[in-house]
This record gives C-alpha cells, structure tokens and sequence, in this order.
C-alpha cells in the first residue's frame, strides 16, 4: 500500500542471489520492460551484497553511500534486490505496478525504501549523481561514495556527456559511473564505451557483467583523483 511503513522484509539477510529469480517473478503485468530489469540483476547484487555502504538501518545515514538508478524503466531487478536486503518487505512485490502500490514502473523516491532518484528519464541519472558527489565534497564528506548505474543507450542522451567531462575535470573521484552494456545504443562508441570516459579523463574498466568475480573487482578497483566507470557486457537486447 502507499505510504505504508516500511519493515524489515522477513528472513531478508538470507535471501541469496539464487532466489532473485523467483522475487522477479512476482512482478507481473504488462509494462515489465523485462530485458531491461535482467540485463542489471549481476551487477546490482554484488553493488548491494558486496560494495554499497547502505542498509535498511542507513538509508538516512548522510555518510551512506548512494546509489542512484538512471535506468528506471526496468526496475524489477532493483526492487528485488532492494527487497532482499531486507530495504521493504517481498510481500510488496507481487503489487507491483498496480495503483495502490509503492512499486511503480519507474522507482519514486518518495514510496521507495532506499531509492536515492525518482528516474526512467534517459540522461537524468549521470547529471544527478555529479550534483550528489558535488554536494557531499561542498558538505565536507569524503567517505561516502557515489554510484549511479546506467544503459548503454542513455549515452545517446548529450546530458550525460556534459555530465561525464566536468566530473573528470572536477576531480569528482568519490563518483562511480556502472554501464549496462547489451548493444542498444543507437550510435556506439569506436573502441567501446570505456574509451568514451577514458578520452574525458575517467578511470575505465570492462567486464563481463554476468561474471560477479570480474565485477567485484572492476567495482572495488583504486582510482585516485578521477571518477571511475565501470561497464559491464551483458547479451544484447533481444537475442
């Protein structure tokens, strides 16, 4: 229900990545956008299980790292994982789309437990999480590191690349940029994705994004004075 309490979801910290698939498959109705939900289920369950510092009990923590999640189209792998780690219960999770229900087709800061953005506008999340990193460096915050995940697509978006050259230019080193990569960009990039940020002055890393092993380490990789992109090579959409 809307605006209902948010607890902790039953037995949440046992819920392994095995059981995400059978969590997905409570969401049901149309408007899934289902490829763009799986295409990030690897990916953000080692950020939650392995890199994030954020729990249901620090979500109002201002030293919590953030994630922001651009990609708010798919959002069901997200609400999966959210839900795992015990952010709001899984009986939320058959509600899914429906008109009572926190769980909309695009997350909402505001009804979801641990959401940083209201997103699923292309090109938002980058910018965003610039202004975030900013921020926590004008508030005098180190520690807490800023993620925002991306598709490959939204690099279509020209808000991203103004987004992208002044976070290198600004030393924005607590910024961490995760790129679903499954081929649905409309132009691409001549040497990968990763080229586009190394030419503006990021650290880049491409891994296999179904590989939990390669992206723990492309995640956890040092990169001191430059903000850091990681892009993570999943099948392409719709083979």
């Amino acid at each position: 229900m809307a605006g209902a309490p948010a607890g902790p979801a039953p037995h949440g910290d046992r819920i392994g990545f095995a059981e995400l698939p059978d969590l997905m498959s409570l969401m049901t109705g149309d408007e899934k956008h289902g490829p763009a939900a799986t295409s990030t289920l690897d990916a953000l369950w080692v950020l939650y299980d392995r890199v994030l510092r954020v729990s249901p009990g620090t979500v109002a923590d201002p030293d919590r790292d953030r994630f922001l999640l651009s990609k708010g189209h798919g959002p069901m792998a997200y609400y999966a994982v959210l839900a795992a780690k015990g952010f709001f219960p899984t009986e939320w999770l058959p509600g899914f789309g429906s008109y009572d229900s926190p769980l909309g087709h695009h997350p909402d800061r505001m009804l979801v437990p641990g959401a940083e953005i209201g997103s699923g506008s292309l090109g938002h999340g980058l910018p965003l999480a610039v202004g975030t990193a900013l921020g926590l460096r004008a508030q005098g915050r180190p520690g807490p590191a800023v993620w925002v995940l991306i598709g490959d697509a939204e690099l279509d978006e020209g808000s991203n690349h103004e987004a992208l050259a002044y976070a290198a230019a600004a030393g924005l080193d607590r910024l961490h940029t995760l790129v679903i990569d499954n081929a649905s960009a409309t132009h691409g990039w001549r040497g990968g994705v990763a080229s586009r940020f190394e030419a503006a002055g990021w650290s880049a890393a491409t891994v296999d994004g179904r590989d939990h092993e390669a992206l723990y380490a492309a995640f956890s990789a040092p990169h001191p004075g430059r903000p850091h992109a990681v892009i993570a090579r999943v099948e392409p959409k719709g083979a």
